[in-house]
Formats: C-alpha cells, structure tokens, sequence
C-alpha cells in the first residue's frame, strides 16, 4: 500500500525509488492529505522526543530544576556531539549533581565530523555525553530526579518510562501496541503514521498547555541545538524561520509540527533511506506552503544533485509527482 515518494535519477535513467507513506493531520485528528497507508504501524524512533520530554515539563521537574529554553530543546535533540552540544550536556549534568555514568545511553562516535576528527587527533575516545540522545537522557535523569526514581530510568517499567508512555498514548491518540528498544537503550513505543502526525498537531497547537507550548517554541528557537550545522532539521527550520519544528527519526521518519497552520505531518520511507525521508519532507513543506522551493537550503534536500568522484554532476534525487 506504499507509494513511491521519491525518485534517483542518473542522467536520464530513473534508477532507484524510495517507497513510502506519509500523512498530514489536525489537530482533531482529521487527516487532510496522505499518500501510502496513513495507518501503517511504525517505531517512531527519534522523531517522537518532544513527546518523551513532555512528561519533564509538565511534571514540574522543568521549573524544579530551572531548565532554560535551551535545554528543553536539547532534551528534545538529537545532536551530533559538538562543542556546543556536549558542554551543554555536561553543565546540565553538573547542575543535576550527576555526571557521565549516571547516563544509560551508551557511547558512540560524534557525527559531527570536526568534533570526530578533533577526538581522534588528540587520540580520545567519546563518551556517553557524545551520544545523539544524551540531551535527550538528562530530561530522563531530571524527571527521575523530580520523581526519586531509581538509576535504571531506561527500564520499561520505571516511573519515567510509564509516564513517558501515558502521555505518547494521550498525544497520539492511540493504545501502542508495544515497543522496540531504541539506539540509545529506552523504550520506543509504536503507533501509527496518522497517530503520530496527529501528537505533532496538538503539540503545535498547544493541546497540552504551557508544557506543549515550551518545547515546540524551545525547538524553533535552537534549531543548532536539535541536530546541528550541516544537518536536515537545522537548516530546514533555519530556512523556514522558526514557523515549523523538525525531527528525523531513524529508519526513514521524519516529523513537523506546523503551529500557524495547526497540522503535524508525518512520513516514513520504507527502505530507511536518509536521502528519502528528507526529499519527501521538503515537498510536503513546500507543497503546504510554509517552505520556500527556491531557498537553498530547502533545495538541498528537497532536490540534491548527485555528483561522482570527479565532481561531476551526474544526477538528482526529487520528489515524486505525487508530492509536488
């Protein structure tokens, strides 16, 4: 039931297709376009973190532990660990009275490519504050802080994680059917395409009060703080100007909130292609007005060219008909 979203063309031979399903919601839930199976069961892996952090906020532990804008938008982040981003992390953690080892994210590379290199020269190894998740783990540790949990905040049936499941299912509208346990070690709940698209409407529409209100407008103000230079949901909202909120998500998912506009968009590519979830979401950003086809940097990723080992241009990547 999936359509094909986005095209590869190499000079004038369509070589490859990324299939897929996306949808546009109110915030009522009325779907008002969607191209595949608007119903399709998804993880929604990392795009789904404004509602993982909502719990924090409305809890109080936010205003308890006096989180700036900034952090929120880092709680909701998923940073590729520069400078900016891991000092950021390590002042919150410090703050909390916490340090690297009370995180249950795990270590991995920076991919950002400067902090990488820098680590390597200087022969270091990341640490779990290097972790794309690790904002997203100290609005974990201050919730848990907020409700005196134990130290395994990442299990399914802590505090933090039941509380993060009552309000993904409030937002979505739906009972998940279970989850998968995501990159960073917590819990990632399923719901489907139309479910999730309609949580990013009512987040943008402020559906959960000052706490839905906070983490939409901490998002559009920080966009650096939510990926980072070079990255999809960085430039995208940079180009917009704080009108729409972005997230990737692994595995082909990509979401928005549209606040103006009162709607949450929401897509998967089935393959898991990067280069399909954000083609097909600069189309419909632009097919709904709020992007402009022409900024470079909705090009960038709405139409990238493909270049070979020569730099010679040699093909493209675009949306399908259906999305333009």
């Amino acid at each position: 039931m999936s359509e094909v979203l986005v095209e590869v063309w190499r000079g004038s031979f369509l070589e490859c297709q990324h299939r897929g399903h996306a949808v546009v919601v109110n915030a009522m839930g009325d779907i008002i376009e969607f191209w595949g199976n608007p119903m399709e069961e998804i993880l929604p892996r990392s795009s789904s973190k404004i509602l993982q952090a909502l719990p924090m906020v409305e809890s109080g532990a936010a205003d308890a532990f006096g989180l700036s804008p900034a952090q929120l938008a880092l709680s909701c982040a998923s940073h590729q660990g520069d400078l900016v981003h891991t000092s950021a992390v390590s002042n919150w953690l410090s703050a909390l009275n916490l340090s690297e080892n009370d995180l249950r994210c795990g270590t991995h590379w920076p991919t950002g490519k400067k902090t990488s290199n820098e680590l390597v020269k200087s022969d270091e190894k990341p640490c779990q504050i290097h972790n794309n998740c690790s904002g997203k783990h100290c609005g974990f540790l201050t919730l848990n802080k907020h409700l005196a949990g134990d130290s395994e905040y990442v299990d399914i049936n802590h505090p933090v994680q039941r509380a993060v499941l009552l309000a993904f299912e409030e937002m979505t509208g739906e009972i998940s059917s279970g989850h998968g346990i995501d990159g960073c070690s917590a819990p990632n709940f399923s719901t489907s395409l139309k479910g999730l698209a309609t949580a990013m409407a009512r987040m943008g529409s402020g559906a959960r009060g000052n706490a839905s209100i906070r983490l939409v407008e901490a998002m559009a103000k920080y966009p650096l703080l939510v990926a980072g230079e070079g990255r999809a949901c960085t430039e995208l909202m940079g180009a917009i100007g704080g009108r729409v909120v972005l997230k990737t998500g692994a595995e082909g998912v990509f979401t928005a909130i549209l606040p103006d506009e009162g709607l949450g968009i929401a897509l998967k590519i089935e393959d898991g292609a990067t280069r399909g979830s954000e083609s097909a979401i600069a189309a419909l950003l632009v097919r709904l007005g709020v992007a402009n086809k022409a900024h470079p940097m909705v090009q960038k990723r709405m139409c990238p060219t493909l270049k070979n080992a020569a730099g010679l241009i040699v093909g493209g990547i675009r949306p399908a008909e259906v999305l333009l």
